[in-house]
């Protein structure tokens, strides 16, 4: 959860720099791509 968070922040903070160039700009597909352990064990996407 905190990696997924890192990325979004890090995306907006580069979205912020660079809207001045290009207001449309997306960003996209931004998921959980593998997890170990924990309570509901492992993931893979």
């Amino acid at each position: 959860m905190e990696a997924l968070t890192g990325v979004s922040v890090a995306l907006l903070t580069i979205y912020d720099m660079c809207k001045a160039i290009d207001k449309r700009m997306v960003f996209s597909d931004i998921h959980l791509v593998e997890k170990t352990g924990g309570k509901s064990g492992d993931f893979k996407f």
